[in-house]
């Protein structure tokens, strides 16, 4: 059902127009680039909070009582969450086409860890394990008890997991579940030395976005379900949990970021895409079901217009209600 409701709301965003370019909607990827930039960096540590965030790549300054390192971190996973927004939508850039290359790979590694190594280079980190250089050390089992495999393993299997993600996927294989294990996947090779988390999220949503989605954002508060997701797929190769995490992910932005500011006052779209300030997801479905919002009831969700929920604010206001509408 998740991923039945994810590809549907892919098909609401088709048919306004599917996903646009930056340079078309700023503020769409602006909105998106701030939270993801924010959460994929607090699940990893990062205590900047969102605000304080939205201030330093809008304004360039940094407030709060923080660790270079952390501003830095910030700054580098911005820059390289925005590379990816402007090479992803269009694949005949340098980056190659299909999902990801080994080239692209390197290059998101790079601008993620660079400017904090420069700082602070990780602990027993030799020359050739530079930003954008695959490890040359073994490493401890991840928390789920995966060993990943021994550093001189790691760039053939790099290239296999390049291979994997390009190939072309039967009928029977939903997009997201593909992504799903390939993220994981990813993170089990650990190919960096330090950063695979960051890395990993951010070529996930470079994959999306050449999929037709918009970027998935992973919140902070959801980090316990994203870790057992993964441990999931580590210790029995089953996706399905990280892909309905993904699938309600990337549906999230959809209703939230896309929708709202692409559909005109007389589209139909799903509430979540309605939402305002002071009318949350739940108050809409509630006058919907009353009768107090006009809307249509489509399978398993309700749809309804901008025009009609601003015709509800305001009878709210007067007291009186519209007449409800046939489902």
């Amino acid at each position: 059902m998740v991923l039945d409701s994810l590809e549907r709301a892919k098909a609401e965003l088709t048919g306004v127009g599917g996903l646009p370019k930056p340079e078309e909607a700023k503020a769409i990827w602006e909105g998106i680039w701030h939270e993801e930039t924010h959460h994929s960096t607090a699940i990893e540590g990062n205590t900047m909070v969102l605000n304080q965030v939205k201030i330093l790549l809008d304004e360039g300054r940094a407030v709060g009582n923080k660790e270079l390192a952390e501003y830095l971190e910030i700054r580098a996973y911005a820059d390289a969450a925005q590379w990816i927004y402007e090479h992803a939508v269009d694949s005949q850039d340098w980056a190659g086409p299909g999902l990801i290359t080994l080239t692209a790979l390197r290059h998101i590694h790079r601008l993620v860890v660079e400017p904090v190594w420069r700082l602070t280079p990780p602990a027993g980190a030799r020359p050739e394990e530079g930003p954008g250089a695959f490890r040359r050390h073994d490493i401890e089992p991840l928390a789920s008890g995966h060993r990943p495999p021994p550093w001189p393993d790691v760039p053939a299997q790099v290239e296999t997991w390049v291979s994997h993600a390009n190939a072309t996927l039967g009928s029977d294989v939903p997009p997201i579940v593909h992504l799903a294990k390939l993220h994981g996947r990813l993170e089990q090779i650990h190919p960096f030395l330090d950063g695979n988390g960051r890395t990993g999220r951010l070529v996930l949503n470079l994959m999306l976005i050449r999929s037709g989605y918009p970027p998935a954002i992973v919140y902070k508060g959801q980090r316990a379900k994203y870790v057992a997701a993964l441990r999931r797929f580590d210790r029995h190769d089953d996706a399905l949990p990280l892909a309905e995490l993904l699938a309600r992910a990337v549906k999230h932005s959809i209703d939230r970021f896309v929708l709202p500011n692409l559909a005109g006052p007389l589209k139909l779209v799903p509430l979540g895409a309605l939402v305002t300030r002071r009318l949350s997801a739940l108050a809409l479905r509630r006058a919907a079901q009353r009768g107090r919002l006009r809307a249509l009831r489509r399978r398993d969700q309700w749809v309804s217009t901008k025009q009609w929920v601003e015709e509800y604010v305001a009878s709210r206001r007067r007291g009186r209600w519209p007449a409800p509408t046939s489902t």
